[in-house]
């Protein structure tokens, strides 16, 4: 990306990090995902614009408490401190190489995926991509600072995986289900309704949820890895063209959530990649069981997928167009998986976030 573009992006953070990173009691900041979704994909000159309104919804940043020191467990978990820990992790991203303060707060943190509904890891994910893609410089490394802070200050383990460390990985000798088989078995709360917090805690009661937590077979090798995430992002994308309507904005976090991790993991060590594959898969069963309905929607209710050589291009600027900040990141990685497979449903599933959430 050329430095122009990278020079919107950083006007862009210095504009949302005068703001919290949520609104309203309990939303979540999304303006710097958005942003770098917008930049990445060649609307660069829509991305002050498209601030200009959505910062009118957003709040000023919270005032600290104390500052974080050794006993930093204290105020994992603690959104009161969330000014405190951005302090703490500006700290760590400049005070060393940022990924060395990423590889040593990554296994910490990672256990609490579920952080404000895994904002946190799309937050951090989008972070990644810009520092690997534009370099390192003072705004993309403060934005990393703040993915990381919120994600600390919201951490929630999803029930039923322990919560020092994420569930492990497993051999593939078993032949057990991939990932797109996994995600089709999961169950469903009985009672979806209230919110995030309230279905993550019905989830330690629901039958067969020990058992679809350690479904998958996750490959031993890290060669392997990379691709059986990959494959559920996939999943995930292709799942939403059909099930969506349960709840077209949680749902889009069933695929973003994974694909911000499938986007950290070439900044991370390998022996912190299994972990990370298991906690991806323990947050999008988590969502889906929470989440997606029973029935798929009828054919008859679908967006036909898209055609021509830029249709990848055209369903993202349908969702720049559109505007909501979900819908854009959902056509991100949507973007991502038609890349990866030439699926058009994947196109399909994106157009059809535009028709189930509201602007």
């Amino acid at each position: 990306m050329g430095s122009g573009m990278a020079g919107t992006l950083d006007e862009a953070y210095q504009r949302l990090h005068a703001t919290g990173p949520e609104f309203d009691g309990w939303l979540s900041n999304h303006g710097p995902m958005a942003a770098e979704a917008m930049v990445r994909h060649g609307h660069a000159d829509r991305v002050q614009p498209w601030l200009d309104g959505y910062m009118r919804r957003l709040e000023e940043f919270p005032r600290g408490s104390g500052p974080i020191g050794s006993g930093w467990q204290d105020a994992l978990g603690d959104p009161r401190r969330i000014a405190d820990w951005t302090v703490y992790f500006r700290r760590e991203v400049t005070g060393q190489p940022w990924r060395q303060a990423l590889e040593t707060w990554w296994p910490r943190l990672l256990p609490g995926v579920a952080a404000a509904a895994t904002h946190w890891v799309i937050r951090v994910g989008h972070a990644v991509r810009a520092l690997r893609q534009d370099g390192e410089d003072a705004d993309h490394l403060t934005e990393l600072a703040h993915g990381l802070a919120y994600w600390a200050a919201r951490w929630q383990p999803v029930p039923g995986t322990p919560a020092a460390e994420p569930p492990p990985a497993t051999t593939a000798a078993g032949g057990g289900p991939g990932a797109a088989d996994a995600l089709a078995v999961v169950p469903r709360i009985a009672n979806q309704s209230g919110g995030i917090g309230d279905r993550l805690a019905r989830l330690a009661e629901l039958p067969g949820w020990p058992a679809a937590l350690a479904a998958p077979q996750f490959p031993t090798s890290p060669e392997a890895l990379m691709p059986w995430l990959a494959g559920l992002v996939d999943a995930a994308v292709l799942r939403y063209l059909r099930y969506g309507h349960g709840e077209g904005v949680m749902l889009v976090h069933s695929a973003t959530a994974p694909n911000a991790i499938l986007r950290t993991l070439p900044a991370l060590d390998r022996r912190l990649w299994a972990p990370s594959v298991a906690a991806s898969w323990a947050a999008t069963a988590a969502l889906t069981a929470s989440y997606a309905p029973a029935a798929p929607a009828a054919q008859t209710a679908l967006p036909g997928p898209p055609t021509g050589t830029q249709a990848a291009e055209e369903t993202f600027a349908r969702a720049v167009e559109h505007g909501d900040e979900h819908v854009i990141k959902f056509a991100d990685t949507a973007a991502d998986v038609y890349a990866r497979t030439g699926n058009s449903d994947a196109l399909a599933a994106a157009i059809r976030a535009t028709r189930l959430i509201d602007r």
